[in-house]
């Protein structure tokens, strides 16, 4: 990010090597698709929070992808990056007391829509919330929502057929209705609608496009309760958002009377140890953290994985001759999908290229240590996955989009060094939900369709809460032949 205090790791004196890919895959290039440029000599720190302020990933240098364990300062803040499995680890594990509370950054810019939900609280909340709400979405769900899941894709599916062959789509807006519409139905027991759905995107593609991406009182050292200024375009993507929420919430006492069951009723009819019931604060904001990971992150991954199969024609076609050996023209079930190998590897290496959340950040709470280097209380310390995803140290071609290195049993990533969903106690909750979600979609989508780049299309990474394929993916939605 900036020139490097210590730089533990390559400094040492590692070698730094990349292990050869296998020969078959040597046979055709691999697509390498689009990232910012890397610097060699950083620029000076203004620049660099001016970068930052438009998108996340342009603030890296050369040496930030192959490190180790750096820091630098900020200002008053000392700011680790730890990139290589035994320093995350440490971090987001072994010292996940200290560390569990996220950066200041990430509080600021998600209080105004999340408050004290799950995703950004800590402590007592957090540990709270989570037993309240990590059943709500466990993994042993998943097989009760497949076909909820698998009806909502199907109705996504039938939409595009109804369009002309060549139509033009935005697959990161249908993506994210999609992904919407599956949320709404799976934990919150209704369908969400064209209307409801349009509120919720573009809610949240305005908020991340105004919030601050910077948070300078903090960095400066300033008292944590200074207020942050919140212009009227955040106050009106984030009241867009809760109308829609709140509604969602009022209808569940009219379900649970005609007998519907909800998911969303866990945290309405739940209770912690003394007996006392989520405040309604308190449910919208556990609603909300459901909502956004639930979604934003899964369409973001889709859109991703229908840009990278779109100029890289030998991968498609591995993929549909999977999806056509596999699924024929039967529609799937949860069981199809460990069927379903090397749709799993493409969204893999989808969320290894383009992880939804590329910055995971904390604040340490208290004096602690990483790989023997002291922490003192007050440091932000970072696992970045856009740069351990692209660690040369560990990946072979790291830039590439080869879905195969997912399916080398002996070589699979280590699971510290592979953390699209997070790691450690503050892992997504939702990660088995996410997935399921994403593979059906990919497979029942793309066993009618094959949707091509808009000629002349600049694709880039932009990351500002999430991490997007810009404002939005302009593609052409091809039918496949029979």
């Amino acid at each position: 990010m900036t020139e490097p205090i210590a730089d533990e790791g390559l400094s040492k004196g590692t070698q730094l090597t990349v292990s050869a890919p296998p020969k078959s895959a040597e046979k055709t290039e691999a697509f390498v698709p689009p990232y910012p440029f890397r610097y060699e000599q950083m620029p000076p720190i203004w620049t660099l929070i001016g970068m930052a302020k438009k998108n996340f990933l342009s603030i890296w240098g050369m040496g930030d992808f192959q490190s180790r364990l750096r820091s630098t300062r900020v200002f008053t803040r000392e700011l680790v990056i730890c990139n290589r499995p035994d320093v995350v680890r440490e971090a987001f594990q072994s010292n996940h007391r200290a560390l569990q509370r996220k950066s200041p950054q990430m509080r600021h810019a998600l209080e105004p829509l999340l408050g004290d939900g799950l995703f950004v609280s800590d402590t007592d909340t957090w540990a709270k919330r989570r037993k309240v709400v990590a059943p709500i979405i466990h993994g042993s769900r998943v097989p009760g929502f497949a076909p909820i899941m698998v009806d909502t894709i199907i109705e996504k599916r039938d939409e595009w057929a109804a369009l002309p062959n060549g139509a033009e789509i935005d697959a990161l807006e249908e993506m994210a209705h999609l992904t919407a519409e599956i949320i709404s139905r799976t934990i919150f027991g209704r369908n969400l609608g064209a209307n409801y759905a349009s509120e919720v995107v573009e809610g949240f593609s305005d908020y991340q496009r105004h919030i601050d991406q910077i948070d300078l009182i903090s960095m400066f050292g300033l008292p944590e309760w200074l207020p942050r200024f919140r212009g009227r375009a955040i106050r009106k993507s984030k009241d867009r958002i809760l109308k829609v929420l709140d509604e969602i919430i009022d209808s569940y006492s009219a379900q649970k009377d005609a007998g519907e069951a909800s998911v969303i009723g866990g945290l309405l009819e739940a209770r912690d140890e003394n007996g006392e019931p989520l405040s309604r604060d308190a449910i919208r904001n556990e609603a909300a953290v459901i909502f956004m990971a639930g979604h934003e992150t899964t369409a973001n991954t889709l859109a991703w994985a229908w840009y990278l199969l779109s100029q890289s024609p030998a991968t498609a076609q591995k993929l549909h001759l999977e999806i056509d050996t596999v699924l024929g023209d039967k529609t799937p079930t949860f069981k199809d999908v460990a069927d379903l190998p090397y749709t799993k590897a493409v969204i893999e290496e989808t969320l290894r290229l383009y992880p939804p959340v590329p910055i995971l950040a904390r604040e340490a709470m208290e004096d602690t240590e990483i790989g023997g280097k002291a922490i003192p209380k007050g440091s932000l310390v970072m696992v970045v996955p856009w740069l351990m995803h692209r660690n040369p140290v560990l990946w072979s071609k790291p830039d590439a989009f080869w879905p195969e290195r997912f399916l080398q049993k002996s070589k699979r990533p280590n699971k510290y060094g592979y953390v699209p969903f997070s790691i450690g106690p503050r892992i997504c909750a939702g990660l088995q939900f996410g997935m399921t979600e994403a593979i059906l979609s990919l497979a029942i989508l793309a066993r009618k369709f094959e949707p091509k780049l808009k000629p002349g299309t600049d694709v880039q990474p932009v990351a500002r809460l999430t991490l997007r394929p810009g404002a939005d993916l302009p593609m052409l939605l091809q039918t496949r032949a029979a």
